[in-house]
C-alpha cells in the first residue's frame, strides 16, 4: 500500500541555511560537551580539595554547573536539529496522502 504519493508537478526548494547548519552540529555538539568538561578537569587539577569543606563544595557545585550546561547544550543541539530536519521535509516535494471527501453542502 503506498501510504503517500508525489504530487505531479511539485518542486523541490534550493537548500538554505538549514544545510549548513545540519553539517555544523557534530562539530557544535563535539565543542560544547568537551569545553565544559574541560573546564571541570581544570578546576579539579587547579583547586586542592583537602584544603577546606568549602572549597570540596565549590568544587562539586562547579561538576554540577558543568553537567548542566552540557545537558542544556545537547537538548538546545537536538532541538536545532529537528527544526533542521523539519525545514529539509517542508523544502523537499509534496506529497499527497489518502484523499478524503470534506463534508459541506452537496454541489
Amino acid at each position: 500500500m503506498d501510504w503517500l504519493r508525489r504530487v505531479p508537478g511539485s518542486r523541490r526548494e534550493p537548500p538554505g541555511l538549514e544545510w549548513k547548519l545540519w553539517r555544523k552540529l557534530p562539530v557544535i555538539l563535539l565543542l560544547g560537551t568537551v569545553l565544559p568538561v574541560l573546564v571541570a578537569v581544570a578546576v579539579h587539577l587547579w583547586v586542592d580539595t583537602d584544603a577546606t569543606p568549602a572549597l570540596a563544595r565549590q568544587v562539586l557545585l562547579t561538576d554540577y554547573i558543568v553537567a548542566a550546561v552540557v545537558v542544556l547544550h545537547w537538548t538546545t543541539v537536538l532541538t536545532v536539529a529537528i527544526g533542521c530536519v523539519v525545514v529539509m521535509i517542508m523544502k523537499g516535494p509534496a506529497y499527497e496522502a489518502d484523499p478524503y471527501p470534506v463534508p459541506g453542502p452537496e454541489r
